[in-house]
């Protein structure tokens, strides 16, 4: 009888093993061929070296200190992965990690890229709308993940999105020979479990800042050939907003174990940087703390600041209908009236200036005549704003006013 599955995650010290980082937690969850549960196990694991970024994965010290060393649950863990298919979302990851530990530990274990399972590939073929993150893609599969961050938080997101794969594609699975191979893949002699488990004492929850909203939504990259490998790594490098030299040199490494050359790399990270400008346009405004969150990402991939606002004007002029259409069905024509509240990045007198220029009419106060409000920021309670919610006025942004400023310029000039 075939086992199953072992969907698995680490936390760990760093991007990459060669380097000297550890995994701090392991989780594995069993998943049977009708992608249902059937078991669970999470430690924490003693790296015998510093914790690397706490604030990503919330592990203290004292922690660590209490737990188990990777040694100590060799036999508890492999014992786990023996015999089944593991599964993991950017799964190279996880069993790089996994190989260097039980290799350091003295056991030559048959964990390989080739015998496992990606849920961000199957992404892929599976998922209409494939992006690249954990949390994107369980939420296009319609999973529910929680709020919660730990490697068993994220060891069952992927085993419920891996479900949803199963059974979306049926019996026999497309990989079934995968599930006969390790049944009979030979494991070395493993020593005795010795039940040894410290779990994380609570769930921990990293601040969900702009960036990390960003890469939630990011899109999957299929070329060159594991290229979405890369950046699902640079995804969680980048979170923190900071590049050390360590870490760059370890996305050199990962770049170079994943077969991919410098002007691959230098292309990816333009189009990455373009890709974050895509999806700080998705709500139609782009804020002077997400342009300078992009211009920051821009100068830690090599590359300028002038390329982060040349990939918001390319995203924004993506964005942008033709000139004859409705701006997301709404229209600005001459002699509209507009009101301007709150303090702007440019002088209130600046944009009064272009309205007029434009034909429309400035107005200190919100009527029902009123055509739009352009706010500093459109969830203000001012109280302009909050009239014109009372007479269902619309209420943007700079951005999106000089959007609409555009197409009457068009118009007028067509």
């Amino acid at each position: 009888m075939v086992a199953g599955y072992a969907v698995v995650d680490v936390e760990t010290t760093g991007l990459h093993p060669g380097f000297h980082h550890r995994v701090v937690e392991v989780a594995v969850v069993h998943v049977d061929r009708r992608g249902r549960v059937v078991d669970e196990w999470c430690t924490l694991v003693n790296p015998e070296r510093d914790l690397g970024p706490q604030h990503v994965h919330g592990i203290t010290a004292g922690q660590a200190r209490q737990a188990p060393t990777f040694a100590e649950i060799t036999g508890d863990l492999g014992g786990r992965l023996a015999g089944h298919v593991v599964v993991g979302h950017n799964v190279s990851f996880d069993l790089g990690f996994l190989s260097a530990e039980f290799r350091r530990a003295g056991l030559d274990v048959p964990l390989t890229v080739g015998a496992g399972l990606c849920t961000m590939k199957l992404a892929g073929r599976y998922l209409a709308a494939a992006t690249r993150s954990l949390a994107a893609c369980c939420e296009a599969a319609g999973v529910d993940v929680g709020r919660a961050h730990s490697a068993l938080h994220d060891a069952h997101a992927a085993a419920a999105l891996f479900g949803h794969f199963l059974r979306a594609a049926g019996r026999p699975e497309p990989w079934r020979d995968r599930l006969d191979d390790a049944e009979l893949r030979p494991w070395p002699v493993l020593p005795p479990p010795t039940g040894r488990v410290l779990p994380r004492g609570t769930n921990h929850t990293p601040p969900a800042h702009f960036l990390a909203r960003l890469v939630d939504g990011m899109p999957r990259v299929p070329h060159p050939p594991r290229a979405d490998e890369y950046l699902s790594v640079l995804d969680g490098a980048l979170l923190d907003r900071h590049l050390s030299a360590t870490e760059q040199a370890e996305l050199v490494s990962v770049a170079g174990s994943l077969g991919l050359g410098r002007a691959d790399v230098e292309r990816l990270h333009g189009q990455y940087l373009v890709a974050l400008a895509r999806r700080a346009w998705a709500d139609e405004v782009v804020t002077r703390e997400e342009q300078a969150d992009l211009r920051l990402v821009a100068v830690l991939l090599g590359l300028s600041e002038a390329e982060a606002d040349e990939a918001l004007a390319t995203a924004r002029d993506a964005q942008r209908p033709h000139a004859d259409a409705d701006w997301g069905g709404f229209r600005l024509g001459a002699g509209d009236a507009v009101v301007f509240t709150g303090q702007m990045s440019l002088p209130r007198e600046t944009w009064e200036a272009r309205a007029v220029a434009a034909g429309l009419t400035v107005r200190d106060q919100v009527t029902k005549k009123t055509r739009l409000v352009v706010a500093a920021d459109p969830d203000s309670l001012s109280g302009k704003a909050k009239k014109a919610n009372g007479y269902g006025i619309p209420i943007v942004a700079e951005d999106a006013f000089e959007r609409l400023l555009d197409a009457v310029r068009v118009r007028e000039v067509s």
